[in-house]
């Protein structure tokens, strides 16, 4: 892949205003370390902003792999599994407001700003993994079903980020004893009326990233994935 065609491919997957937000996230950070001269508060953000980065960099996988084999849809199967599984991490990172408050040495509309910026950096991450994932759903079985996979993963990436947060699941938690994970929820399933938190966050998260996703993909062709 020459530099001409790696540029297409990277602008097409929305890479360089996520490095330049990424960027942003970081100066801000070092900003207040420099600040409050430490480096414990809101260290956490690095580590998720991380985790936001691997849907990201799984869905550039997916998207090369198809680019250069089109025709072995099963080679996408890895990588697109992988994305599902990280996926929640990326809007993950909005759940950070819980540890906003007022702290000495740094005003509190600093703290607000850093938040944003990595919480954006992490919705941002999301939308154009999602974007490039529905791409090749409906490049392989249509604009219908394009929709319900959107429509399941931002559900499961809802009941994920509840799972991370309350629970203390991760990502690889998944992989690793994903068992333990399905009785934790099939437990809740089983008692709606004792769980209303876990139903309500998990729909109002849905439909909040639902309408994210809508807000910043309307009026996008799926039809092509640049090459």
């Amino acid at each position: 892949m020459n530099l001409r065609i790696l540029h297409r491919f990277l602008y097409s997957q929305s890479f360089y205003p996520i490095v330049l937000s990424t960027g942003l996230a970081f100066i801000t950070y070092f900003g207040r370390i420099l600040q409050s001269d430490s480096t414990i508060i809101y260290r956490n953000l690095v580590w998720n902003l991380f985790l936001a980065w691997l849907p990201y960099l799984f869905s550039l996988l997916t998207a090369y792999l198809y680019i250069r084999n089109r025709r072995r849809w099963w080679l996408l199967a890895i990588p697109g599994a992988l994305w599902l599984v990280f996926f929640p991490n990326a809007p993950y990172i909005i759940t950070d407001f819980l540890h906003l408050e007022e702290r000495a040495y740094v005003p509190l509309w600093y703290d607000i700003l850093l938040l944003s910026i990595f919480a954006w950096t992490g919705i941002f991450l999301a939308i154009a993994s999602l974007r490039t994932m529905q791409r090749l759903v409906h490049l392989y079985a249509g604009r219908i079903v394009s929709w319900l996979f959107v429509g399941i993963a931002l559900a499961l990436s809802g009941l994920g980020i509840y799972l991370g947060r309350f629970e203390r699941w991760n990502s690889w938690d998944l992989l690793l004893s994903p068992h333990h994970i399905i009785e934790n929820v099939m437990a809740r399933f089983a008692d709606p009326l004792d769980n209303e938190r876990f139903f309500a966050f998990t729909i109002l998260f849905t439909l909040f990233l639902l309408a994210t996703y809508l807000m910043f993909i309307s009026g996008r062709d799926f039809d092509k994935l640049e090459k």
